[in-house]
């Protein structure tokens, strides 16, 4: 597979540009998954404890709480593109383009409207819009050269 034929493979169907997500390029969970390691081998969790009965370092009595959520950011990860079975396997619109036999939402008439592109806006308010107007008008190859948009707040 080409470069420009991985990159278009990363688009998917509702607009988004799989290769912007923190969880496709993995560097969180990298870094959570080696600060993890660091914290098990300095055995910080015994100086968290000993700390957190100080008053200025009362917060660290949350440390497990920390500790925890680290442990989510290292699964915090996607390797393969909505298009190869990434992302939310139970994703709707995945499954509705396939059904219409479309590359993505922009090709149909609906999408402006449709219900089911909802469920992104808490995490990425109207950017896969943009997203799926640009590639409309513009094109893929603009759409992978130029700005992509991966959060834009809703006003």
């Amino acid at each position: 597979m080409s470069e420009n034929e991985a990159d278009r493979n990363l688009i998917a169907y509702c607009g988004l540009y799989c290769g912007d997500c923190f969880a496709h390029q993995g560097k969180i969970a990298d870094l959570a998954r080696d600060l993890r390691k660091e914290l098990r081998q300095s055995k910080f969790d015994k100086t968290a404890e000993s700390l957190s009965d100080i008053s200025f370092f009362k917060v660290f009595e949350n440390y497990g709480q920390c500790y925890e959520v680290l442990g989510a950011l290292v699964k915090f990860r996607c390797k393969k593109g909505c298009r190869d079975g990434g992302g939310p396997p139970f994703c709707k619109i995945r499954k509705c383009s396939q059904k219409k036999g479309i590359e993505g939402c922009g090709e149909c008439d609906e999408f402006e409207t449709c219900e089911k592109l909802d469920f992104l806006k808490p995490g990425h308010g109207d950017a896969h819009l943009k997203n799926l107007r640009k590639i409309k008008k513009q094109g893929i190859e603009n759409f992978l050269e130029g700005k992509r948009y991966w959060y834009n707040k809703i006003k």
